[in-house]
């Protein structure tokens, strides 16, 4: 026998009023941007926000990577080990409304020692996901770069290119995940179908 519902009554823990397409708020539950931004510690790396992200250069040209735009870079993060300044990991996240677009992480293996880089990488890639929804992002987008590991822990999931806001096509790249915070469901239609079906 199926369940039936009362017009104008939820269930116990259903999610309120859904937010207008294209405002910033924060989605609900996220950090505060003051507690997003603070400096982390994991092991023996200090995990920060890049005050300019021009730090993060020297990873892309080790890493043969592109360099994206860094007028169009939103924020970054980066990772130093024992007190030294210089960078052993680096993500950059590029913003379009509600969405962002990942940079890295990238990691130089030769500076770390025994540390796995892909836990690193997973360290690092937490603030820039709490630092995207305190900013009113709910959705990311990256570029594989070998992390599949790494993007399917946090809940990323392959998407197709269709999914990609427009200001953020056209960088090159093979394969494109995408991760959807709060509830984590995705449709690919365009508010206009939804309504429509």
């Amino acid at each position: 026998m199926g369940r039936s519902s009362t017009p104008g009554r939820r269930r116990p823990g259903a999610a309120g009023r859904p937010r207008a397409v294209g405002t910033t708020a924060a989605p609900v539950g996220a950090l505060s941007l003051e507690d997003a931004t603070r400096p982390r510690v994991w092991d023996d790396f200090t995990l920060r926000p890049l005050a300019d992200a021009m730090h993060a250069r020297p990873l892309f040209d080790f890493a043969a990577l592109p360099w994206p735009d860094p007028e169009s870079v939103a924020f970054g993060w980066g990772a130093s080990a024992g007190g030294s300044d210089e960078l052993v990991a680096v993500a950059l996240a590029e913003r379009a409304g509600r969405a962002v677009l990942l940079h890295g992480p990238l990691v130089r293996i030769d500076r770390l020692g025994t540390i796995d880089p892909l836990q690193l990488a997973s360290q690092l890639l937490r603030p820039v996901l709490d630092h995207a929804a305190a900013l009113g992002a709910d959705t990311a987008f990256t570029r594989p770069h070998g992390l599949d590991r790494v993007w399917i822990r946090f809940g990323f999931i392959p998407v197709p290119e269709s999914a990609l806001p427009a200001a953020f096509a056209g960088y090159a790249g093979a394969g494109l995940y995408g991760w959807r915070g709060g509830s984590a469901l995705w449709t690919l239609r365009e508010p206009a179908d939804v309504t429509a079906a």
